[in-house]
C-alpha cells in the first residue's frame, strides 16, 4: 500500500521543501508555500501509455536519420488567432491560454470551435456544464456536426472520452480544473496542475492532436501554477484587455513555431469577439476640435503598424509631492522621460503632476512611442496643441537624441494611409528609408528640442 507524506510546494515556481520556508529560496516570493500530501508512489500499474496509436517511444536516434514529418499547419478559420500562433495550427503542438478571468478565453475557444466544422474538436470543460456551453454556442454563431462536449475534471475519464472519440483537436477549459487520482492534491494545486499538463502534453505529442489548454491567471498576472508549466508548452498566449473597453488583445508570449511578438485584435459584444480588421482607425479618437495634450505615435505590433493616440494632462502639483500616473505605458519610462525633457530640454517638470493615458485600453511597451508621449506632456505643459495631421516614430535617449526605430517604411506607410500629412523620426533612420516617392512629409530631426521647436514653434 502506498505511503503519504506531507511536502511543502512553492506555488510560483514549484520547488519543493520539507518543511515550510517564508521566502522561496528559488523564486524569492514570499509565503507562496502551501503544503500538500503526496504519495511515494506516483504511477499505478497499467497507466502509462494514454496513446491511441500504442507505444510510440524509441532509443536514441542520429539526427541524420530522423524523418522529417513535414506535418502541415491548417487554419483555424480566424485569421487574427493564425497570426498570433505564426500562420495557423501545427499538429501535435500545446497552446496555453491565459487572462483575467471573464476577458472572453472560453468564448474565443469557443469560436474556434465553432468555426472548425470539419475538424472533429473535443471541447471539455471543468468549468461550465453542458446545457450552459450550448446556450453560449447558439449566441455565438450556428452549430457544427463534429463538435463534442465533455463537461468534466477527472483525467481517467478525460482520457477514456478522447480515447472513444479520437478528436482532431483537444481544448481544455481550464487546466486548473482538472484532477489526477494518482495523486492526492487538491485541484488547482502546483502538482495537480504539472502532473495533469504532462499527461496531456505527451498525449498530444505521441498522437499528434494539437491541445489547447486554458490557464487562469493569479493577483500579480502571472499564469497560475508553476512556471515550468510555461517552459512545457509548445505556445504561450496572453489574452488580455480592459473590461471597461470593448477591445481585447491576444498576445504571443511564448512561440516554438512562431514569432514570439504577434498581436490579433478583438472587438467584444453581445455575440462573440470579432476581428478589428483596421485596429488604427479606431484607436484614433475622432474629434471636431483640437485640443492640448494630445500626439499619435506609430508603433509596431509583430508585423503589424498601428497608429495610436496618447493623451497626457500636466498641472501644479498643489498636493504635496507631484504624482505621476500612467495607463498602458510604462511607469519608469515615464519618469526617464520626463527627466530627459527636464535636463536636456529646460522644462521644470519636478513641480508638475503628469497624468498619461494610451486610448483604447492598450498596454504599449515600444519604445518608438518616447517621442510621441513627450510631445504629448510638452503640449499639455504649455497649452500648445500638436497639429491632427501630424504623428511621430522615434524612441528617446538619455541625453535627448532621437534614435532610430525599426520597420520605419512601415510605420510611415501606415501613418500616409491613415491620411497623416508629416511624421516625425529620426535622422539616422534616413538610411533605412525606401526610396519610393512618398505623399507624406518626412521630417528629420537629431534631438528632441529640435522637435518641440518644428512642430511647437518654442524656441
Amino acid at each position: 500500500m502506498a505511503k503519504t507524506k506531507s511536502i511543502f510546494i512553492c506555488q510560483s515556481c514549484g520547488v519543493q521543501s520539507a518543511k515550510w520556508v517564508g521566502n522561496c529560496p528559488s523564486c524569492n516570493e514570499w509565503n507562496s508555500f502551501v503544503e500538500e500530501l503526496v504519495r511515494s508512489e506516483t504511477k499505478k500499474p497499467g497507466r502509462t501509455n494514454y496513446s491511441i496509436k500504442g507505444n510510440t517511444a524509441e532509443g536514441p536516434q542520429l539526427l541524420k536519420n530522423i524523418k522529417n514529418e513535414n506535418l502541415p499547419r491548417f487554419s483555424s478559420r480566424d485569421f487574427e488567432f493564425d497570426r498570433v500562433l505564426g500562420g495557423g495550427i501545427v499538429p501535435g503542438s500545446v497552446v496555453l491560454i491565459g487572462g483575467d478571468p471573464g476577458i472572453g478565453k472560453s468564448t474565443l475557444m469557443l469560436q474556434v470551435t465553432l468555426g472548425l466544422s470539419e475538424k472533429k474538436i473535443l471541447y471539455i470543460s471543468g468549468e461550465e456544464s453542458a446545457p450552459q456551453i450550448r446556450m453560449r454556442a447558439e449566441r455565438i454563431g450556428s452549430i457544427p456536426d463534429n463538435c463534442y462536449i465533455m463537461s468534466e475534471t477527472d483525467m481517467d475519464a478525460v482520457f477514456m472520452g478522447i480515447q472513444k472519440i479520437v478528436p482532431d483537436i483537444i481544448i481544455i477549459d481550464s487546466i486548473q480544473t482538472l484532477t489526477s487520482p494518482e495523486l492526492d492534491a487538491p485541484s488547482g494545486s502546483v502538482s495537480q496542475i504539472r502532473h495533469c499538463a504532462n499527461e496531456l502534453m505527451k498525449f498530444a505529442k505521441e498522437n499528434n492532436i494539437p491541445t489547447f489548454l486554458i490557464g487562469h491567471i493569479t493577483k500579480e498576472g502571472s499564469i497560475a501554477g508553476p512556471k515550468v508549466l510555461e517552459h512545457m508548452v509548445d505556445t504561450v498566449l496572453q489574452f488580455e484587455g480592459d473590461r471597461q473597453h470593448i477591445y481585447r488583445i491576444l498576445r504571443s508570449v511564448k512561440n516554438r513555431f512562431g514569432s514570439t511578438s504577434e498581436l490579433g485584435i478583438y472587438e467584444m459584444h453581445g455575440e462573440g469577439l470579432k476581428i478589428v480588421e483596421n485596429p488604427s482607425e479606431l484607436l484614433l479618437t475622432q474629434r471636431d476640435e483640437v485640443v492640448s495634450g494630445v500626439s499619435i505615435g506609430a508603433t509596431v505590433e509583430g508585423i503589424r503598424p498601428l497608429l495610436i493616440e496618447v493623451q497626457s494632462l500636466v498641472g501644479p502639483a498643489t498636493f504635496g509631492n507631484p504624482q505621476r500616473s500612467t495607463t498602458g505605458f510604462d511607469f519608469k519610462r515615464l519618469n526617464m522621460l520626463l527627466a530627459v525633457l527636464e535636463k536636456r530640454a529646460g522644462f521644470r517638470l519636478s513641480s508638475q503632476d503628469v497624468f498619461l493615458n494610451i486610448t483604447g485600453g492598450i498596454k504599449v511597451d515600444d519604445p518608438a512611442l518616447d517621442l510621441s508621449v513627450c510631445m504629448a506632456i510638452i503640449s499639455s505643459y504649455q497649452e500648445i496643441t500638436i497639429p491632427q495631421d501630424t504623428c511621430f516614430a522615434a524612441e528617446i535617449g538619455l541625453s535627448g537624441e532621437l534614435r532610430t526605430v525599426s520597420r520605419i517604411d512601415n510605420r510611415i506607410l501606415e501613418a500616409e494611409k491613415q491620411g497623416f500629412q508629416r511624421i516625425v523620426i529620426s535622422n539616422y533612420n534616413k538610411r533605412n528609408l525606401n526610396k519610393r516617392k512618398s505623399s507624406i512629409e518626412i521630417i528629420t530631426c537629431n534631438r528632441i528640442d529640435q522637435v518641440i521647436r518644428k512642430i511647437l514653434g518654442n524656441k
